[in-house]
């Protein structure tokens, strides 16, 4: 049975990778900052909770008393704005919580992970392009691609293998704020703001939670054992 970490395990898609990996039999750890959203992951299953603040090198270090197999740095935050008008706070935050916190993670992770293991990095598709008023996540999250793909040169040999996906507007409360905020700005609809939130997707719809979780099992099987420093795009065909 697979120790399984999930960083930002309370909610969106941290939950979903979650449930899915503890349904399958997983031993499944979730990590992130709010106790009463790792609780309602939890629900009747038997996954362990754990405090977090994956910026923080002391909270993530004390996160690994135990090896875990498969390792996905998922806690994400982020901030929207034009450059002129971001400030260094907003933008320190976002890149610490989504570039440095997936550092510490992948490296206390490497610490135990002597020989096989995956190590998977919930990015974005702001990891392939920029974006206007999404500076400071897209910076984090090529960042975080960056990383990645360097990582899996250095551990190509042992049998671990780093990879990241990149979804798209994923229906999830972040989705939801995005359109609130887009409601807000332009004064439209929430059909309308929808719309223009998935308008980079051929699809022209969100994706599916569940959809992220089948990319996430697949990089975190056996058959997926050559499969390394690889960006995989869950957007409709946007990237």
């Amino acid at each position: 049975m697979r120790q399984i970490l999930v960083t930002g395990g309370g909610s969106g898609i941290g939950r979903a990778i979650a449930r899915s990996f503890a349904a399958s039999g997983g031993r499944v750890t979730i990590a992130g900052r709010r106790m009463d959203a790792l609780e309602e992951t939890k629900g009747d299953t038997d996954m362990v909770c754990r405090a977090l603040d994956v910026g923080d090198e002391a909270s993530v270090k004390a996160l690994f008393d135990q090896p875990y197999e498969v390792v996905i740095a998922n806690a994400g935050a982020g901030a929207s704005g034009k450059v002129r008008d971001l400030s260094l706070a907003d933008w320190n935050n976002v890149i610490n919580v989504n570039l440095t916190g997936v550092f510490l993670t992948f490296r206390e992770a490497l610490a135990q992970m002597q020989t096989g293991g995956r190590l998977i990095a919930i990015a974005s598709t702001a990891s392939l392009q920029g974006g206007s008023n999404i500076s400071a996540y897209s910076a984090s999250k090529h960042g975080v691609l960056g990383l990645v793909r360097s990582l899996a040169i250095e551990v190509a040999k042992s049998g671990i293998t780093c990879n990241a996906v990149c979804p798209g507007f994923v229906d999830t409360p972040m989705a939801d704020a995005a359109i609130e905020g887009v409601m807000a700005k332009f004064d439209v609809t929430r059909e309308k703001a929808a719309a223009m939130i998935t308008g980079g997707n051929p699809m022209k719809r969100m994706i599916d939670p569940a959809e992220v979780v089948a990319a996430v099992s697949f990089l975190a099987s056996d058959g997926a054992s050559s499969v390394n420093g690889h960006a995989l795009s869950v957007s409709g065909g946007e990237i």
